[in-house]
């Protein structure tokens, strides 16, 4: 092991090929260092016979991994955005190296998954939850937009679960994920280490026969009636009235969440989804989300929230535009102009 690979263990064991994610006092927060190690690991055992199929974990107790470095975000949106372009450049391309990788992919998406942790799991072939996962796209809170292919997967949820997942920005359970379309298995966290000795031993299919059991029911799932009413609007104005003259408690707890959401990104987030459903590959919604994120990086909203939520910690971001009255169908348009350069996926076609 070298110093410049720590944040990332990587191993093969009996055929099994290893990505563990190793900065736990950061919840496994990506780094561009790990993006590249990940991306460069994968293309190694991709030609690799002696590899049969990889498995992702992440170090420590809380989580398989909370996300982007945000401190990071938040320095480079400062300066220029140069180095926050090139971070999501690589990121996403890992992304959809993982959705094409020709290997079974497991994800264990166990504790914290938030942002870029759905990004490096939900892509996988094989994606696991558990009992203590928590997972979410909360991006809208600090004035970004849900990336790392997570449009594509949340435009193609049941009805409009994706969307709620996206606006509010609320954490999920495992039940959750699997009826959301972003994991398939369901094994209680206490049985993971010999899940994961499972895979080694007999190899994934029999693993998951093994270990996988019916996750409980969902609670997304069981709300579908009203958040598929409240989610139809137009804008996200009309969707937040019509969660809040909604009869049921938590279409309201919903309103009030994407309330204190900023109003740009909320509105980008909703048009990026609704563009997402129309688009066929997984390459092209990320092409759609580095145009979106990149137009983030330079948006007054990105530094804010970024400095209300995790700098200052105040919790009193001050957006602008400051209210979804006052966002317009130009404003949102302006993210999904060309970036210079685009996003592309030579190596990975």
């Amino acid at each position: 092991m070298t110093a410049e690979t720590d944040e990332v263990v990587t191993y093969v064991e009996g055929g099994i090929g290893f990505l563990t994610l190793n900065r736990p006092k950061a919840i496994n927060s990506l780094t561009h260092n790990m993006v590249t190690i990940i991306a460069k690991t994968l293309t190694d055992w991709a030609d690799d016979d002696s590899v049969r199929a990889v498995v992702l974990t992440g170090a420590g107790e809380r989580g398989l991994c909370a996300g982007g470095d945000v401190v990071a975000v938040y320095n480079s949106a400062r300066a220029d955005g140069s180095e926050v372009r090139k971070f999501w450049f690589d990121e996403y391309r890992l992304n959809a190296q993982i959705g094409n990788y020709p290997k079974p992919y497991v994800a264990i998406m166990d504790g914290i998954v938030m942002g870029g942790g759905v990004g490096v799991a939900a892509h996988g072939s094989v994606r696991v939850v558990t009992d203590t996962s928590k997972i979410a796209m909360p991006e809208v809170g600090i004035g970004l937009i849900p990336d790392v292919g997570g449009s594509y997967l949340l435009a193609r949820a049941p009805g409009g679960l994706g969307l709620h997942a996206a606006l509010s920005g609320a954490p999920f359970g495992g039940a959750d994920a699997i009826a959301l379309g972003l994991a398939d298995h369901y094994v209680p966290h206490d049985a993971l280490e010999a899940f994961v000795a499972a895979i080694v031993a007999d190899g994934v299919d029999a693993a998951v026969k093994a270990f996988a059991i019916d996750p409980p029911p969902s609670h997304l799932l069981a709300q579908q009636h009203w958040i598929d009413e409240c989610y139809a609007g137009e804008k996200v104005a009309d969707i937040v009235a019509a969660l809040r003259s909604h009869d049921v408690d938590e279409a309201k707890k919903a309103a009030d969440l994407i309330a204190s959401r900023s109003p740009i990104a909320a509105s980008v987030a909703l048009a990026s989804i609704r563009r997402a459903g129309k688009l066929d590959t997984l390459e092209d919604v990320l092409v759609q989300e580095y145009r979106v994120s990149s137009a983030a990086a330079r948006s007054h909203d990105l530094v804010e929230g970024i400095r209300a939520q995790i700098i200052d910690k105040d919790r009193n971001p001050k957006w602008n535009p400051p209210s979804l009255a006052a966002v317009t169908d130009e404003d949102v348009e302006q993210y999904f102009a060309p970036a210079d350069p685009d996003l592309t996926f030579e190596e990975h076609k």
